[in-house]
């Protein structure tokens, strides 16, 4: 894209050497405002080029060119939902609305409950935020932020997990692009995914045809996170597909992906400063990442590829005698299978 300057320069090129082009003069100033609106026209051309390119775009227009085209919608932020135990005095009833919460995240009632002879009830809420900040370890939710009376104590007992962020532009781009390139027909394998990746929640899916013989469909699916599915999230996707797949299938089989837990054990030298656990903590952290990035996208982790992320870990001078899952060699990962951090020296 040119600027004015070039462009006037150019045009005081081509006019003849008889006219004085000097700054100030006739020619000079008659030519000069036009070729700083050529180059202004030259700009707005550029942006609406822009905007017919797809890897250009984000966020609302983003999400309106690739709705425009292909009817794929952006998957919306949920809020993470599960079940409590409350305790407290018998007959104690649990009004929607009450609040309970982590040390920083609060959580809405949804369901009336009342409290059992023995004193316990289980409560479902829902996280008063979107996305993955609902998503918290068990035993967390232990706070009434304000006192209600006849009720002591509560607690989840499981890992809070179906909170999902909005779908990212990287994931709706890439769903457009597999539209374009794998388009889903006739109740093709291909189908099958766009539909699994349809449900809110879904962060990919594999399609296996054929799976038990003639007329048979396998669907293994993984969570907006990369981890393993909820069951409620494989219901989820299993009615929508019933909903549009075609009449023959006898036998369609949605499952979630099994987690393949990557243990690291490793001698860490660590830079001062740093203590072994935070250090950890950031392995962990890298690590994690690189795991997403290659969920149902390779057939294995990169013995390698681990290293280096240990080595670049905040904190790590330098690491010796890595073993992942007591091996020297890159872990396989089963074709219904999705690798998930685990522990490291533990």
């Amino acid at each position: 894209m040119e600027d004015e300057k070039i462009i006037h320069d150019r045009m005081m090129t081509n006019i003849s050497n008889d006219y004085d082009k000097s700054k100030g003069n006739f020619v000079y100033d008659v030519t000069k405002p036009v070729a700083v609106e050529f180059a202004e026209q030259q700009k707005k051309i550029a942006a609406v080029q822009e905007k017919l390119d797809v890897e250009k775009l984000t966020e609302d227009e983003l999400t309106r060119f690739v709705y425009q085209r292909t009817g794929i919608s952006r998957k919306p932020a949920t809020q993470a939902t599960t079940t409590v135990i409350v305790s407290g005095t018998a007959g104690t009833l649990v009004k929607v609305g009450e609040l309970v919460g982590t040390d920083t995240i609060l959580y809405t009632v949804l369901e009336e409950a009342v409290l059992n002879e023995s004193g316990f009830a289980h409560v479902r809420v829902q996280c008063n935020e979107f996305g993955q900040i609902g998503n918290v370890p068990a035993n967390t939710i232990i706070n009434f932020p304000a006192s209600i009376n006849g009720l002591v104590n509560v607690y989840n007992p499981d890992a809070v997990v179906d909170g999902y962020d909005e779908e990212t532009d990287y994931d709706l781009r890439q769903r457009y692009y597999d539209k374009l390139q794998r388009p889903g027909k006739a109740g093709n394998k291909y189908q099958y995914r766009e539909w699994a990746l349809e449900v809110t929640g879904v962060g990919d899916a594999k399609v296996f045809p054929r799976y038990n013989g003639p007329l048979t469909m396998k669907v293994v699916v993984i969570d907006a996170n990369k981890l393993p599915a909820t069951s409620e999230l494989i219901k989820d996707v299993k009615k929508h597909i019933e909903i549009e797949m075609p009449f023959g299938v006898e036998d369609l089989l949605v499952i979630s992906a099994e987690a393949l837990l990557i243990n690291l054990s490793v001698a860490l030298t660590l830079m001062p400063g740093y203590t072994e656990e935070v250090v950890k903590t950031n392995i962990k952290k890298n690590i994690t990442t690189h795991l997403k990035e290659i969920a149902f996208k390779t057939s294995f982790v990169s013995y390698a590829k681990v290293g280096a992320l240990i080595i670049d870990s905040d904190g790590v001078l330098d690491y010796q005698n890595l073993l992942i899952n007591g091996s020297t060699a890159n872990v396989v990962i089963p074709d219904d299978g999705v690798p998930v951090m685990g522990g490291i020296n533990e």
